[in-house]
C-alpha cells in the first residue's frame, strides 16, 4: 500500500460506495440537566449504505490523500485548516472495502492527514461521525480523539430514534 497526494481536478466529485457495520450505537438522551451517553447493543447488526461524492467543493485549501493497491485507491482522507477557529478539519476519511478495514490504511491515511494538521499550527484536529458508527468512533478513539460534541437532530427530526446523531470528536494538537 502506498499514499499519495490526490489531484482534486482528477478526484473531485468522483463517486465511491462503502459500507458502514455496526453491533451497537451511542445512545444520548437527556437526563435532569445534562445528556447520558452509553453503548447500546443491537440485536441484529446496523448495516449503512454510503455513496458519496470525493473532494468536497465546500473546503478552504483542501488536501487529500489516497491509499493505493497498484493503480486502485482503496481509500482517502481530505480536510483543511479552519481559519476561523484554528482547527483542523478532518472532512472526510473512507476505506471503501470493509475487507480491507483493520488492516492498517485508515491509520496510514490518518496518519497522514494528522501531519498535514501539525505542520498547518492548528490548535486541534476535529472530525464528525454518526453516533451508529462505532468502529470508527472506537477507531478515532484508539487514535486520541474524544468526543467533543454532539447534534442528536443535524440528520434528521428522528436522530434519536433512528440511532443516527452527529458526534464530533476531537484531538488536542
Amino acid at each position: 500500500m502506498v499514499i499519495k497526494q490526490l489531484n482534486y481536478d482528477e478526484y473531485k466529485g468522483k463517486k465511491y460506495k462503502a459500507e458502514i457495520h455496526s453491533d451497537k450505537f451511542l445512545s444520548i438522551d437527556p437526563e435532569g440537566e445534562g445528556f447520558s451517553i452509553e453503548w447500546i447493543k443491537v440485536d441484529s447488526e446496523i448495516v449503512e449504505a454510503l455513496t458519496d461524492d470525493m473532494l468536497s467543493e465546500w473546503l478552504d485549501n483542501p488536501v487529500a490523500y489516497g491509499a493505493f493497491e497498484g493503480d486502485t485507491l482503496i481509500g482517502f482522507v481530505e480536510g483543511f485548516l479552519e481559519d476561523w477557529n484554528n482547527r483542523y478539519r478532518i472532512s472526510n476519511i473512507c476505506v471503501f472495502d470493509t475487507g480491507l478495514r483493520s488492516k492498517g490504511v485508515g491509520t496510514a491515511l490518518l496518519e497522514k492527514i494528522m501531519e498535514d494538521a501539525v505542520k498547518s499550527g492548528a490548535r486541534m484536529a476535529v472530525l464528525e461521525t454518526q453516533s451508529y458508527n462505532s468502529k470508527a468512533i472506537s477507531f478515532y478513539k484508539k487514535n486520541g480523539f474524544e468526543l467533543i460534541g454532539f447534534d442528536r437532530y443535524a440528520y434528521s427530526n428522528d436522530g434519536p430514534k433512528e440511532h443516527n446523531m452527529r458526534i464530533e470528536m476531537g484531538k488536542k494538537l
